[in-house]
């Protein structure tokens, strides 16, 4: 073989080995309920729709109750009504609305709509990369009053493991001048254990002048406990310890604190058009080292589907209180709200 036949070799080689990986991926089967056969790719189901791509038709949603039964040789993580995990393929099954988990060691047939969660364990550290960005902006000429908020999160996915990334800036602009910042940066460590529980480990930012607040540096340590994860809707409680280290605008002494802390996460989703997705979350911190002061935390966040699952358009509203703000706080409680353009990928 002459030197040009081999580099003409070796090219196409390049050219067919992904081609081929990319056809590999598309070899996934979905059963329907009306007898039609789909192939394509199994991307992920939760809150009991599928997203599955196509060769032509890109990426649809499908509810799982639509659903006879999947076929998939690749690897997945599946979690059912009953907080069981199994790791494994999907294999036919010849009951109706029924799949067979396939894992190293049984075969497991489960109904279709009691799986609440398929996400493909990846080879690729970028592919196992998921997330958001969103952007809101309000402005008001008579007040010559401006907000503009960013915020977005990432998330990474292991066997019964997550991490996520997560920050949300809001700031305030009058006159071309900054008048008030409110920022959160989290960095979050969960760990599934059995019948619903997990284990979190969270490192948190966050600075918010209405209250005072130049730096506030956190550690939680929670267990947390899904109450209800469904085809609609998830609901899961939280409770651990918080420790802190505030520093304060002005001359107040810098602090560090102990506290107690119990979250309500609920999160809705509505497959019907319009689609609705619905983020929520409540907390509340009792001080162990200062005495009589608590805070609360309070998130909501409604958006819709905008052409596409991947661009949305919603609201975000916070509120904080905050007990016993430093001395030169402007208020004890914080809270805004802003329209919001989301983009989501994977």
């Amino acid at each position: 073989m002459n030197k040009s036949t081999l580099y003409i070799f070796l090219f196409s080689s390049f050219l067919v080995i992904p081609f081929k990986k990319v056809m590999a991926q598309k070899t996934d089967t979905i059963y329907h309920v009306n007898k039609n056969i789909l192939t394509g790719e199994l991307k992920s189901l939760s809150y009991g729709v599928i997203s599955w791509k196509m060769d032509g038709m890109g990426t649809i949603s499908l509810e799982n109750i639509k659903v006879n039964t999947i076929i998939s040789k690749k690897q997945f993580e599946i979690k059912l009504k009953n907080d069981a995990i199994y790791f494994g393929s999907l294999g036919a099954s010849e009951t109706f609305g029924t799949v067979n988990i396939i894992t190293k060691k049984e075969k497991i047939l489960v109904t279709v709509s009691d799986i609440v969660e398929i996400y493909p364990i990846k080879s690729s550290f970028w592919l196992k990369i998921s997330g958001d960005f969103s952007l809101g902006f309000n402005y008001s000429k008579g007040s010559d009053i401006a907000n503009l908020a960013f915020s977005g999160d990432l998330n990474y996915r292991k066997k019964k493991a997550y991490f996520e990334v997560a920050w949300d800036q809001n700031n305030t602009y009058q006159a071309d001048t900054l008048g008030s910042r409110k920022a959160d940066i989290s960095m979050a460590w969960q760990r599934l254990l059995k019948k619903g529980w997990s284990t979190q480990l969270s490192i948190g930012f966050s600075q918010n002048s209405e209250l005072g607040l130049k730096e506030r540096w956190g550690i939680d340590l929670m267990g947390l406990k899904d109450l209800s994860y469904n085809n609609w809707n998830r609901f899961y409680a939280g409770t651990g310890i918080n420790l802190t280290h505030e520093i304060p605008y002005g001359g107040s002494s810098e602090q560090n604190d102990i506290a107690g802390i119990f979250q309500l996460v609920w999160r809705v989703y509505k497959y019907k058009s319009p689609k609705l997705w619905v983020d929520s979350d409540i907390s509340y911190l009792p001080y162990f080292t200062d005495s009589g002061r608590h805070r609360v935390v309070f998130n909501l966040n409604p958006k819709i589907n905008l052409l596409s699952d991947n661009f949305k358009v919603g609201l975000t509203f916070y509120y904080t209180y905050d007990s016993k703000p430093p001395a030169d706080a402007a208020s004890t409680n914080d809270y805004g709200v802003n329209f919001q353009l989301s983009y989501s990928f994977h």
